[in-house]
Formats: structure tokens, C-alpha cells, sequence
């Protein structure tokens, strides 16, 4: 089914959610690759507009919607009563799903779509890229207060919405894999890179054995803690809540963590091909860390926060391994667009984590400073 023939169902969505008021503009609203998303407008019944989200659900990425809806809907009334208690405005502080008529958290329509409702977030915007260190301050501290709010949820209720996203060892297992077949014959010109990725296997392997022995806490997670899924404060510039929920899952906040230092505290873009642009930024990395640590407050565990450095090392080189394994198989998975993209790609994620190793003893300083230094947010 094509986008257009999906998309034609939007009046029967939007007639299908308990929106409030007469529809007044509808149009697609946002950047996303995966769900289709509109802005709607509706004039209620005392004059006043409401701006309300309606998204589509890409539901060849995500093939239980009803399950990722689940885990949406119930993480987000957590954190609705979390905010609550806390004296905030939970309209703008998470994600607010506007249920069906029937009562449920999606509608499915007549030809098979999965459709959405959300609050639209007033005078609050998100960026695609770091445009002053205080916006990656900002994501920190939104992602920091996600984990602390989150802290008491069992999170092994949730369902996975991409079954071992973040398992390093079958990344790479995967990566061995692909490297044998070498299905279009590329082994021949990544040689040093599979040399630097296999020689740190054990490093691949050493947060998910720790999950296994109980030595780490199984967590929410985001799992895709990208500075645009942060909404900022129009006046303010202090971030309010974290959007884009589809990922949340089952997993560890160190993936969280780290993710967020692999792009954020990176000097270059992730597939720039002049890797002497490329390091780590230790500025940004003290930023970040700084302020997912004041947020974060007490609920972090002691090994948690020693792990740390690892969980940025270790999110950077599973990323490397997947673009590697990608451009071995032939571009299947991530779109390209240039010829050897997922090469550079991977090229700029080995370059960061050496440059990690380099600076491993000042990133260890700059966590432990900030570990026994927590300022109120």
C-alpha cells in the first residue's frame, strides 16, 4: 500500500478520535521518515482552537502497533501522575494521548491503517541539530528527568517494540555473519575496520553480560534520545518533556545515556567522510552529563553511574557495527546517498570511540564530578 492510498483514510481518523471542537485545517506537520503526521486544527465549542497531532503509524517498521500503543499509553499516565504530584502541568510536560471513540489508544480504519491522536504542545519547539551547548544541557536534563520519573515503573511489562535493539553481542554476532557471507563482496576493503571492531568484542559483550548477572537495573528506555525529541520551551528555553515515545521499551540508561554522547558530543556529522574532523567534544560531553545527572537525581545505581563512559563507548561502537554490517550486505537497511555512505558512516562511529579511549581518564573525572555534585534542576 502506497503513502497516498494510506494517508486518504485522515477524515475517517480524525472522525474516529475524540477530538474536541469542528475540524478547521488539517495539513502534515513535521520532518519524520517513518509515521505520517498532521496538525489539525479544531474550534471548540467556546471559540477558543485546539492543535491537535494525528499520526499514522508506519506499521511495517513497527508490526504491533497495538502493543507499542500499550506501552505509550501506559508510560505516559505514569508520567502524567508523576508531574502531577510534582506541581507541573502534565499537558505540557508529556505526551497526551487523545483516546477513540470507543475508547481505545488507536484507531485502525477500513483498509487496515493504524491512526493516532495526540495534545499538540503550545509555544514549545524541537531542533534537529545543536545550535548552542545549552539545547544539548537542555536534552540532557529532559531525558535525566524521563529516567528519574520513570525509576519505579516495572519496566519488564513492557513490550520490546524492535526485539534486541540495543544487544550489542548480536549486533555483532549479526556483523560476523554478514562478513562471512560477504554477499556483494565488499570484506576485501573493510578489512581494518572489522580488525577494530573485533579486537573490542569483549568491550561489545560487557553491559549485556552485566545485565544478566543483575549488576545493572533493567530500565525504561527512550532508545532514540536525538536532540529533536526534545520539546524547548518558547520563552523559557528549558526543555519540557520528551517526545517520539515508539521506541520505548525494555532496556538499560546507559543506552540512553550514550546514545545522546555518540551524536551530541561529536565534533562532526555522522557521516562525515574527512574523519580529521571528527572527536570527541569533551565540552559537550561535561554539558550533557552534567545536566542528565542533576535530572536524574538519586535513581541511578552506583555501578550505573561507574558504567557510565562505557555506556557512551559501547552505544558509538554498536552503531558502527550496524552501519558496517549494512554496507557488507549492500545498503539494505539505512538509506544512503552517495556511494560508500554507510562506510563513512561507520568510519566517523570507530574514529569517535577511539578518540573515547584516548579520553577515557577525563571522561571518568567529569562523571565522577558530577556524581557527588547533583544541582537541583
Amino acid at each position: 500500500m502506497d503513502r497516498a492510498a494510506s494517508c486518504s483514510k485522515v477524515d475517517e481518523a480524525i472522525a474516529n478520535i475524540q477530538f474536541d471542537g469542528e475540524l478547521v485545517e488539517k495539513k502534515l506537520f513535521g520532518s519524520g521518515h517513518i509515521n505520517d503526521t498532521f496538525l489539525a486544527t479544531f474550534k471548540r465549542a467556546d471559540g477558543h482552537t485546539n492543535k491537535c497531532i494525528l499520526q499514522r503509524m508506519n506499521h511495517k517498521v513497527f508490526e504491533k502497533p497495538d502493543e507499542l500503543m500499550e506501552n505509550i499509553w501506559s508510560i505516559t499516565e505514569h508520567l502524567k501522575r508523576k508531574i502531577i504530584e510534582q506541581g507541573g502541568d502534565p499537558r505540557r510536560e508529556t505526551l497526551s494521548v487523545i483516546p477513540t471513540k470507543d475508547g481505545k489508544s488507536y484507531y485502525q480504519d477500513s483498509i487496515g491503517c493504524y491512526w493516532r491522536g495526540f495534545q499538540f504542545i503550545e509555544d514549545a519547539v524541537s531542533f534537529d541539530r545543536v545550535e548552542k551547548p545549552e539545547q544539548f544541557y537542555q536534552s540532557a536534563v529532559a531525558f535525566g528527568r524521563f529516567q528519574n520519573m520513570l525509576a519505579d515503573y516495572p519496566a519488564e511489562t513492557l513490550h520490546e517494540t524492535i526485539p534486541n535493539f540495543h544487544n550489542t553481542p548480536a549486533r555483532l554476532e549479526a556483523l560476523k555473519k554478514a562478513a562471512k557471507e560477504d554477499v556483494v563482496g565488499r570484506v576485501k576493503d573493510v578489512r581494518e575496520e572489522l580488525e577494530f571492531i573485533y579486537k573490542r568484542r569483549k568491550d561489545a559483550c560487557v553491559l549485556m553480560n552485566m545485565l544478566e548477572r543483575g549488576e545493572l537495573p533493567l530500565r525504561v528506555t527512550h532508545n532514540d534520545t536525538k536532540l529533536n525529541n526534545v520539546m524547548i520551551d518558547n520563552v523559557t528555553g528549558k526543555s519540557l518533556c520528551v517526545v517520539d515515545l515508539d521506541t520505548v521499551m525494555p532496556g538499560l540508561a546507559l543506552n540512553d545515556y550514550g546514545d545522546s554522547i555518540r551524536f551530541g558530543a561529536s565534533t562532526a556529522a555522522e557521516d562525515e567522510p574527512d574523519l580529521s574532523k571528527v572527536w570527541l567534544d569533551l565540552k559537550l560531553f561535561e554539558s550533557y552529563t552534567k545536566g542528565f545527572l542533576d535530572a536524574c537525581g538519586d535513581s541511578l545505581t552506583e555501578k550505573e553511574l561507574d558504567m557510565l563512559p562505557m555506556g557512551a563507548k559501547i552505544m558509538t561502537l554498536e552503531c558502527g557495527i550496524r552501519f558496517l554490517t549494512d554496507y557488507i550486505q549492500g545498503d539494505t537497511y539505512f538509506k544512503i546517498h552517495r556511494e560508500h555512505h554507510n562506510l563513512d558512516r561507520c568510519r566517523t562511529q570507530l574514529k569517535l570511540v577511539a578518540d573515547m579511549e584516548r579520553k577515557w581518564s577525563q571522561m571518568t573525572a567529569i562523571v565522577q564530578r558530577y556524581r557527588t555534585k547533583k544541582a537541583p534542576v
